[in-house]
């Protein structure tokens, strides 16, 4: 088993335990994403730098609520990241895009 599918257990278990399953809609789920993603960029509002305990605890909310969020949806996360990947080798050719920040749609206007 997968560390991330053992993670995807642990967090299932610990929401069973509390019955708040039925609060976790993927659209709830998916706000506590983008809410947690927030409060970690909070961490860095003021400065480029943050206390790293606590960075480290709001990205760890950020990939709780998304794993919940694979889990209920039934996407596998492997295979999500995967595919995207794919996808975005293609989108973002290393001949035309290394050392760049231009978006893919102009990037690849320059390949003609």
């Amino acid at each position: 088993m997968s560390d991330i599918q053992n993670m995807i257990d642990e967090l299932r278990a610990f929401v069973e335990e509390r019955d708040w399953g039925q609060f976790h809609s993927p659209e709830n789920l998916a706000k506590s994403v983008a809410i947690e993603a927030g409060e970690l960029l909070e961490c860095f509002q003021w400065s480029g730098e943050g206390d790293r305990e606590h960075i480290a605890e709001e990205a760890a909310d950020v990939l709780s609520y998304l794993l919940q969020f694979f889990d209920k949806t039934g996407i596998d996360p492997v295979e999500a990241f995967e595919s995207k990947m794919r996808k975005n080798r293609e989108k973002y050719p290393v001949e035309l895009a290394r050392g760049s920040t231009v978006k893919y749609d102009r990037l690849l206007k320059k390949r003609g």
